[in-house]
């Protein structure tokens, strides 16, 4: 992959530790637990996933110290993934705990929303601003299929509690799968008609574990595009944060939005502005790429806060500059739900 001789301005003057090309990384997203309550079809092997032992994931007090060292560095957008976050105990305690550090100015989370509903206005008081919601389908009987189990009903709940509470802009992530919902993808576009929610295509990604999925199921954003104005007409383009990885349209008329998340078919790895903490405790600096820094082990191990500074810096120096799946690098060694996308 060449690499170009500068990246966007607004990127490389972000706050937050450089990596070796000048890209300011001021985006932690991290992973919880690599533990769900769904079995996306592409995102974990229908059998045989194995999950970290307990006491190999971070204990609260090792995230929240990893977050404040962070935020010393100038990180000001933590995201929350999973796995599924909400069944992470102590989640609220977590997020609250979050937004006592200096300069944090958004913490969200990408959640399923299955249990959501329970706890979104808890959630939401202790410093949660928005989510993203992972939603395939809206026909009842191809969500249980394509998440092995998931209820539509308590999700769609679970989206409307979140809205009701405040949590804006809602941002509904759709990943297109061949031979499963590509061709009802315009349903959830409609969603944006009567919403002010963000819709977004993503395009699967070849993560551990389901390969075959991907080598079968990959639809290109570009694919998706044609579908959406084969039905609404020309989509209008919007402006777009160069860091967001969805480029952004509209239905025109519509009070939400539509992305397309390209990953495959056009990386957007130049405005590239996060790093990933896995639940185990591993700074991972590419999602497609196996490049970790062991900050747990560290901890663990007596370091102080400076040395651990010094190597979450070293370690964003040495972020790659982007994955490397059209030369045909799949070697990420871990699932999505073992990362936190």
């Amino acid at each position: 992959m060449a690499v170009p001789l500068q990246i966007h301005p607004s990127v490389a003057s972000l706050p937050g530790p450089k990596d070796s090309y000048g890209r300011a990384m001021n985006y932690l997203r991290i992973s919880l637990t690599d533990r769900c309550n769904f079995r996306c079809l592409y995102c974990m092997p229908a059998v045989g996933m194995k999950f970290q032992p307990r006491d190999e994931i971070l204990t609260d007090e090792e995230l929240i110290r990893t977050v404040g060292l962070f935020s010393q560095l100038g990180v000001n957008k933590i995201r929350l993934t999973g796995g599924e976050p909400t069944i992470r105990p102590h989640l609220v305690d977590i997020i609250r705990e979050i937004r006592r550090f200096d300069g944090i100015d958004e913490v969200s989370m990408t959640t399923n929303a299955l249990i959501l509903s329970r706890n979104a206005r808890e959630l939401k008081d202790a410093g949660l601003d928005r989510i993203n919601v992972s939603i395939d389908t809206l026909d009842p009987v191809k969500f249980k299929m394509m998440t092995r189990g998931g209820r539509f009903d308590l999700v769609w709940d679970g989206i409307n509690a979140a809205d009701e509470v405040g949590m804006k802009p809602i941002k509904l992530n759709t990943v297109v799968v061949r031979g499963h919902n590509e061709h009802e993808i315009d349903r959830m576009a409609e969603l944006t008609l009567e919403h002010d929610w963000h819709v977004r295509f993503l395009e699967i990604m070849p993560m551990e574990g389901v390969g075959i999925v991907y080598d079968e199921g990959l639809v290109t954003s570009a694919e998706s595009q044609a579908t959406l104005e084969q039905r609404f007409g020309p989509l209008q383009p919007l402006e777009t944060d160069p860091s967001d990885p969805a480029r952004l349209w509209k239905i025109p008329g519509a009070r939400g939005s539509i992305g397309f998340i390209s990953p495959i078919s056009a990386p957007f790895c130049e405005a590239c502005n996060r790093v990933r903490l896995t639940a185990d405790g591993k700074i991972r600096l590419c999602l497609i790429r196996p490049d970790e820094v062991d900050v747990r082990d560290a901890m663990r191990s007596g370091a102080s806060d400076d040395d651990l500074l010094r190597l979450l810096r070293s370690g964003v120096w040495r972020k790659p500059w982007g994955h490397r799946v059209a030369e045909g690098d799949r070697n990420t060694i871990r699932g999505m739900s073992q990362i936190g996308g």
